[in-house]
């Protein structure tokens, strides 16, 4: 039987990050050119999932059409990502990948593009391994497919009921939409083929109920149970008309099929009421489950319930009625556990004891009213009409309201609500954290109004200063925040539209400072585009507390990145900024230093004034100028502070006097009116022995005020040529002439 134990938390969870980038960059090697920066980003974060998923040592994943193994355990296949990845390796017809040591980019390379190999190229080079033998790399190994057998399969070298050609479809869609009107002849004499065969059974019954799921890859148990059972149906009917002498060995094989398939789906079948020609079938097929069968189907869906369900109780009682039977089965059942890592949990002993006390002794008699047994019961007559193909005109118009943007969002709002409603703390923690990953994935997917609604219930948690889970709530955000599929969405920015992005940028402001590091990641661009500048300004969305989390941003090693992390620094504006520009005026790339201190030319703040002035008194000649100029070039008022701080802690005719000229003559470039007061205070600078360095400082005061201009500059010249002394008298006249 297969075994109910899961993987680890931490390898799941390096699994699931793993999976998510391996398809982010399927994606964007066939949507880009390998140069491409998509490309190249997306290329890294699945090095880097690799890096963390094998610890730089050998890790082997299996694949299914489903899911992902390691060592046999199954990933979650609910996890979108992991089902995604599953069916892209699958179909390029890959059963294993093993990674050895560090993974190379060009090995990567390599392996995306034979991914993005058209079907017919790959298998006529000989498949994947073959390929990778030329033109691989050793740190990654590859196992494929029985070639000759799937080429084989294909070209008709098999069995007939083996066969998977346009006959074997049409019978799986005439099955899934429950239309029998298709079942022609050949039709008829293929399903009694298949009949005969119990693995061709079994991938008939995944087939079909293939599609019944979720948005999410959940599985749908009663549509599934329904299909299931219309297939057994078909199939039984077939027998019963074309080979009649065959019908006791077509139900046993239906009942070895279905040892195979999701033991819950099994069990809803076996629970469908008796009358009617379905439920004859369904009795058939409880009658020839031994009690091996049944005590696997027990066991594991106990191993994956970790309990007994009221429901499961029903449903045992219902095909085992017999008392001496039931312990015989159940004993099977515990011996069957018992090799599972359910079964070898310390816990087990007890928790046995009363599972086992309610399969033998249920009876829902005294809690279940007569109407809503009434109710449950119909559930298998619904499932059993459907089978039947006794179905309303109306059906097609519910199944498109059960589409797959209704069934989302009923999953959300269903959440949501949960969490809306929980009173237990502990539950509503875990309820968080489930929101957490349905977020990632509606994320991954592009479901951004969605993934909206779940972060717009979190945060509203969040933000409630008593709520229960409220913690947990903002940390699941934080860690929304800075998961891969906040990463792969922001880097979609360049491609979104305004309407998408702005749902994009109001679910980031929801989920809060934490998606800094992946919006500084796109704001660090060598080129200036349309993402970066959208990722900046969704930065400074958050203000000052954005400020710590630029710290990666301004000690990257990319003139670049230290540039964008000046440039965000600056356009905050505030006193916290100030430590982290410092270090940036000592870059020796011109651009970086030049933003810095243009930065700082916008914080009114005696520690920037002071860091600029340090710039100042040190530099001479063309590196003084470019300071000047960097923080003049955008003639931003915010820099008038700061220039006045420089020129008042400054000694204008002493060792300071050609910083303080420059000051002046920069206030005048900028020309703002606030800069007149400390103008005129400069002008009236005297010293008995003052020389051409006080007629210096007076005579660029007084231009600076000139270039100024307004009704502001015009009123300080008339007040300095009434008042000031006679040297500033005569340098007033003579620039109004």
């Amino acid at each position: 039987m297969s075994q109910a134990s899961q993987l680890s938390p931490e390898l799941a969870r390096s699994l699931l990050q793993l999976a998510r980038a391996l398809v982010a960059a399927a994606r964007n090697w066939t949507l880009y050119p390998p140069e491409h920066p998509a490309v190249s980003a997306s290329i890294a974060r699945l090095s880097d999932a690799i890096q963390r998923s094998t610890g730089g040592a050998i890790f082997s994943v299996g694949i299914t059409p489903d899911t992902l193994l390691v060592e046999g355990t199954s990933a979650d296949p609910a996890q979108s990502s992991v089902s995604e990845a599953a069916a892209l390796l699958h179909d390029r017809d890959l059963l294993s990948i093993t990674f050895v040591g560090e993974v190379p980019e060009p090995a990567l390379h390599a392996f995306l593009r034979m991914l993005a190999l058209d079907a017919d190229e790959r298998r006529r080079r000989g498949g994947p391994t073959q390929i990778w033998t030329v033109e691989g790399h050793p740190s990654l190994v590859l196992e494929q497919i029985d070639y000759e057998r799937v080429l084989a399969r294909e070209e008709g070298a098999v069995p007939e009921p083996a066969k998977r050609d346009d006959l074997w479809r049409s019978i799986v869609l005439s099955i899934t939409s429950m239309d029998q009107s298709v079942f022609d002849e050949r039709s008829q004499d293929r399903l009694l083929a298949i009949a005969g065969s119990v693995p061709d059974i079994g991938d008939l019954t995944t087939a079909v109920s293939a599609s019944k799921c979720t948005i999410d890859g959940s599985p749908m148990i009663t549509s599934q149970a329904a299909t299931v059972l219309a297939a057994y149906r078909y199939l039984a009917s077939v027998a019963s008309v074309k080979a009649p002498e065959r019908m006791s060995e077509v139900v046993n094989n239906i009942a070895a099929a279905s040892a195979q398939l999701d033991p819950r789906v099994v069990l809803q079948v076996l629970q469908t009421q008796e009358g009617g020609d379905a439920s004859m079938h369904v009795n058939g097929l409880a009658a020839a489950f031994d009690d091996t069968k049944v005590a696997r189907l027990l066991a594991t869906a106990l191993a994956i319930d970790g309990k007994a369900s009221d429901r499961l109780a029903t449903i045992f009682n219902t095909i085992v009625p017999d008392t001496d039977r039931k312990q015989r089965v159940l004993t099977l059942t515990r011996s069957l556990l018992s090799e599972t890592d359910f079964g070898k949990a310390g816990h087990f002993h007890t928790l046995w004891s009363s599972m086992e006390e309610l399969l033998v002794s249920y009876n829902d008699k005294p809690f279940v009213s007569e109407g809503y047994r009434a109710s449950l019961d119909e559930i298998g007559a619904r499932a059993e009409r459907m089978a039947a193909m006794d179905l309303p005109p109306e059906l097609q118009e519910w199944m498109t309201s059960l589409g797959q943007d209704s069934v989302r969002a009923l999953s959300v709002q269903m959440l949501i609500d949960l969490l809306a409603i929980e009173v237990d703390a502990k539950r509503a923690d875990e309820i968080a954290e489930d929101m957490e990953a349905l977020a990632e994935d509606l994320l991954m997917s592009g479901a951004y109004e969605d993934a909206g609604a779940v972060i717009n219930g979190l945060a509203a948690r969040a933000s409630s200063p008593r709520a229960i889970g409220r913690d947990a709530c903002r940390q699941a955000l934080d860690r929304l925040g800075e998961s891969l599929a906040l990463l792969e969405t922001v880097s979609l920015a360049d491609e979104f539209d305004d309407a998408v992005w702005n749902t994009v940028r109001s679910l980031v402001a929801k989920i809060g400072p934490s998606t800094i590091g992946a919006l500084s990641s796109i704001a660090a661009a060598e080129r200036e585009t349309l993402g970066s500048k959208r990722a900046a300004s969704a930065i400074l969305g958050f203000g000052t507390s954005a400020i710590p989390r630029l710290t990666p941003l301004v000690g990257d090693e990319r003139w670049f990145a230290q540039l964008a992390g000046a440039t965000l620094l600056g356009a905050i504006g505030t006193a916290d900024a100030v430590p982290l520009l410092q270090p940036l005026l000592r870059k020796t790339d011109a651009r970086v230093a030049r933003a810095a201190v243009a930065a700082l030319g916008k914080i009114d703040d005696p520690a920037a004034a002071r860091a600029v002035h340090t710039v100042l008194r040190a530099a001479t000649g063309a590196l003084r100028t470019a300071v000047i100029d960097a923080l003049v070039a955008e003639r931003d008022p915010r820099v008038v502070p700061l220039l006045s701080r420089v020129i008042a802690e400054s000694t204008p005719l002493g060792s300071d006097h050609d910083v303080v000229v420059e000051m002046l003559d920069a206030l005048g470039t900028v020309g703002s009116e606030r800069a007149v007061p400390t103008l005129m205070t400069a002008s009236r600078v005297n010293r008995f022995f003052g020389g051409k360095k006080l007629r210096r400082v007076k005579e660029h005061a007084v231009a600076a005020i000139v270039q100024i201009g307004g009704t502001t500059g015009a009123a300080a010249l008339d007040e300095l040529a009434k008042s000031g002394d006679r040297a500033l008298k005569k340098v007033v006249a003579q620039r109004r002439h």
